[in-house]
């Protein structure tokens, strides 16, 4: 396809917008103003606020979960909810290498080693089969019920795959293998917001889950996480060991855990409970763009990525994949140029020098999307 004919469209569904188009900016349509104004107003502007509980409703709410606990951004939820998985120094996390970096980041936060398995082509998130496979070579479950890899001897304390772009992957089906070899599951669901499996909502489906609310989400408060889980115990200790973990008291200080200060801002929850209520316009809105990349790219060279079956995606960044890193490579330095902004998959993880002693399975899936992925303009239309 003409990459003349691509940059056209592109302005065309950005009702011929001139001059720069993001990959994915920000909107901020509804009561955001008004919100960041009570909380400076009554100076609740700390962990401690209306905002931080109401969006904690929300997010329960949407997502289904019992619990939702707010974080200040999803690399700390990460490491959060991987402490809370039981996940020590020294110990094994399964994981993709096809994934932001924090992905990896947060397991080695939480004093834990990556272990990269591969990744479907459909989904661009962990395989089943690859992960069943890497199991089933190099895992035993010993005495005490946990598993461990024979090969370096280390306890594999969870497996966190991540739900890429908002696609979600196969997440049903690792759950079954992750429960199989008594294998925490946490999900890596930050850029899935809206996205459901078989009508449950990412991150809800393993032990724990995480979200990111960046300023480049499908809703932002700048910087802001949240956990969610329906298990009662960890939804009660995702909170309070979010908040250093203070017994309460009217004046007292006593802590009884080694917690960590990763409360949200009640200045940040306010801009996100202002964007959560437009969030199911803000999905409608970015599904009918991703319907007509998908009619534009059909029948032509360059494949759009759709939701897989049985799945609804938030369609967070429109994905297309090129023919070969060439013409990916020509794709990226034309619309770039041009003034539209479009992005690369990320450089695999295990391709970093920090994980690059790290055991990996076959990696032959990630490899191939790492040389044809690119995202192109995907911000809620107005």
């Amino acid at each position: 396809m003409e990459l003349q004919k691509v940059e056209s469209f592109i302005r065309s569904a950005f009702n011929n917008q001139e001059g720069f188009i993001p990959l994915h900016e920000p909107r901020f349509l509804g009561n955001e103003k008004r919100y960041l104004m009570e909380t400076i107003d009554t100076t609740f502007v700390s962990s401690t606020g209306p905002f931080v509980n109401k969006f904690e409703e929300i997010m329960a709410a949407f997502t289904g979960a019992r619990y939702a606990v707010a974080i200040v951004n999803g690399t700390a939820a990460l490491h959060l909810a991987l402490v809370l998985a039981g996940v020590e120094h020294g110990d094994e996390v399964i994981t993709q290498p096809l994934t932001f970096v924090a992905t990896a980041n947060a397991i080695t936060h939480a004093g834990g080693k990556p272990v990269f398995v591969d990744v479907d082509r459909d989904t661009m998130g962990m395989s089943p089969i690859a992960l069943q496979n890497f199991l089933d070579a190099n895992a035993e479950i010993r005495g005490d019920g946990h598993s461990y890899n024979k090969t370096t001897g280390k306890r594999i304390a969870a497996c966190l795959p991540m739900h890429t772009f908002g696609f979600p992957l196969r997440i049903n089906e690792i759950a079954d293998i992750c429960t199989k070899y008594n294998i925490p599951l946490v999900e890596d669901a930050a850029e899935s917001l809206g996205s459901t499996v078989d009508g449950r909502h990412t991150g809800t489906i393993g032990l724990l889950g995480t979200f990111s609310f960046n300023g480049n989400k499908t809703v932002t408060c700048g910087g802001g996480g949240a956990i969610v889980t329906n298990d009662e115990v960890l939804g009660k200790k995702a909170k309070h060991i979010s908040t250093t973990a203070k017994v309460p008291h009217a004046w007292e200080y006593m802590h009884d855990f080694v917690g960590y200060n990763y409360r949200m801002p009640n200045l940040n929850a306010a801009l996100a409970v202002a964007q959560l209520e437009q969030l199911p316009s803000f999905l409608e809105n970015k599904r009918q763009l991703a319907a007509m990349y998908s009619s534009f790219f059909r029948d032509s060279d360059i494949l759009f990525v759709d939701e897989p079956s049985n799945s609804v995606a938030n369609f967070w960044l429109n994905t297309l994949i090129l023919p070969n890193a060439n013409a990916k490579n020509e794709f990226l330095r034309h619309m770039n140029e041009k003034g539209i902004m479009c992005r690369p998959i990320w450089q695999l993880m295990n391709r970093l020098p920090m994980y690059a002693q790290c055991q990996t399975g076959d990696l032959t899936n990630a490899a191939w999307l790492e040389e044809r992925v690119v995202n192109i303009p995907s911000s809620v239309r107005v």
